[in-house]
């Protein structure tokens, strides 16, 4: 085995250097060279050298170990906390450290060391939740963009909360499988142009196998003259239905197109956005959330899940005075772009979508007769997909 080359600048004397060759070579045999006591032996004399001695020589050791599996632990976990310099060909190349010396790693070392781990080849899901405690832009890039990185519904959440202040990161988590619809949903309304396309087309289901399976149930739920809030709620995030047949009758509007004819005509009012709202089956926080967005998408949504025409969309953009056309005649680009997210999404699809916006942005909290004991209500708020979906919208 050749010896390392240490250069001549070094401060430590001829004894020390012999030394350190011959135990970095002899940590370095494999399996059917060395029995494996003495190979710990000379790897627990070789650390304590490592401590006394410079950067350059622990940098060569790094070196000669890239490529061993066999080396001591301790050894291993000591040279990847040295500085990024000696560290970085381990992180990179060695694929001798588990789960746990990588999380020890992360988390006694700097943002450079967590770079290179957030690019390794595999990153568990351990690991990823290491590194996302830091929350460095970086890091959380770097593993959003390595298919090999593992990310657990809880880190995802997390990364989809900081998304809100990082929006760069939302173009990133629309590619990853491991995001959920109710996420997608929830970081719809913090997302650029592009990302929000990818989340309708993308994220929203049919429902189709849903109201299959519990046709039934709908007629049950009639005889039972729908007075079961916990059953109610969820039946009618399922059903085919979305504008509230109840709101129509009590509406000084005979439909939800003259309602919107009448916007169109005179401008959107508050009165006006709550009407709209309740017409298409919406709650009050979800539908004004939809009509002040600037983006626009989410009125090709609410157009699109109730039935309306192409033309009622253009009138909804016209009833918030909106720019509809440029001055060459030409139909204003984020019209267009609009319209184009109405032709693109089904109309099952588009109401799922808005049913996870009713989810996110009004939560599912029963009172009175139904409400839900005291443990109940802590595992709701632990597990609920309609909670954690309004605590990413808000924050909170």
């Amino acid at each position: 085995m050749a010896d390392i080359d240490f250069t001549k600048d070094t401060q430590m004397g001829r004894a020390r250097l012999a030394l350190l060759r011959r135990l970095i070579d002899t940590v370095a045999l494999p399996a059917s060279a060395i029995a494996p006591q003495e190979r710990a032996l000379a790897g627990d004399i070789l650390l304590d050298m490592m401590f006394h001695t410079d950067d350059q020589a622990r940098r060569l050791c790094a070196e000669r170990l890239v490529d061993t599996v066999e080396a001591p632990r301790r050894l291993m976990r000591y040279l990847a906390q040295c500085t990024i310099t000696i560290a970085r060909l381990l992180l990179e190349e060695n694929t001798s450290y588990n789960e746990s010396d990588l999380v020890d790693i992360i988390k006694s070392t700097t943002i450079e060391h967590r770079i290179v781990i957030a690019s390794r080849r595999q990153v568990s899901v351990m690991e990823v939740e290491a590194l996302i405690e830091f929350e460095e832009p970086q890091v959380i890039r770097d593993l959003l963009n390595n298919s090999g990185a593992r990310i657990s519904e809880v880190a995802m959440d997390r990364i989809v909360m900081l998304s809100r202040d990082l929006d760069d990161l939302c173009s990133l988590l629309v590619q990853r499988e491991e995001l959920a619809p109710a996420q997608a949903m929830a970081m719809f309304w913090w997302s650029d142009g592009p990302s929000r396309k990818t989340i309708l087309t993308k994220y929203a289901a049919d429902r189709k196998m849903l109201i299959d399976r519990c046709s039934d149930v709908f007629e049950i739920m009639n005889d039972e003259n729908w007075t079961d809030p916990v059953a109610r709620k969820a039946i009618q995030t399922i059903e085919r239905r979305q504008r509230n047949r109840a709101a129509i009758e009590r509406s000084e509007y005979a439909s939800l197109e003259e309602a919107i004819d009448v916007a169109a005509s005179s401008g959107m009012s508050p009165s006006l956005v709550s009407e709209i709202g309740y017409i298409a089956g919406m709650k009050p926080i979800s539908v004004a959330k939809v009509i002040s967005d600037l983006g626009g998408e989410g009125l090709a949504v609410l157009c699109k899940a109730t039935g309306l025409k192409r033309h009622h969309l253009r009138a909804l953009w016209r009833s918030l005075r909106r720019p509809e056309m440029l001055d060459d005649g030409v139909e204003h680009p984020q019209l267009s772009y609009v319209v184009e997210i109405y032709d693109t999404l089904s109309v099952a699809k588009a109401q799922t979508v808005l049913r996870y916006w009713n989810w996110s942005l009004t939560g599912t909290g029963l009172s009175g007769d139904n409400a839900i004991s005291e443990e109940d209500e802590v595992a709701e708020e632990l597990f609920s997909t309609m909670k954690r979906t309004a605590s990413l919208v808000f924050g909170t």
